[in-house]
């Protein structure tokens, strides 16, 4: 039996990893993006897996990969609605003019 590795599996995890780290680190908001690539990927990859799963290895990537993106997608979704709040509370301060 020769098995092949899953097309994207690669991809999945690398963008799983990306957005997790970009989340916590710089990003924030932004690394939805590799999230959403990410989640994509994933989708795309365990379709071709269900198809013939005796022909694949690396599907552990796949969902490993699924976990993180999951993960760095709700701290983008997080640090984007802390954003949100605090320049809204900065505008609202000085659009009342209570803030001199």
């Amino acid at each position: 039996m020769n098995q092949r590795p899953l097309p994207g599996a690669s991809t999945v995890l690398t963008m799983g990893i990306i957005a997790l780290i970009g989340s916590l680190t710089c990003c924030g908001p932004f690394a939805a993006i590799f999230s959403i690539i990410g989640l994509v990927q994933a989708k795309e990859a365990e379709k071709v897996y269900q198809e013939e799963p005796a022909d694949y290895t690396g599907y552990e990537n796949v969902r490993t990969g699924r976990i993180l993106a999951y993960i760095g997608l709700a701290i983008s979704i997080v640090l984007l609605l802390l954003s949100m709040l605090y320049f809204g509370v900065i505008v609202a301060l000085l659009t009342s003019g209570e803030f001199s």
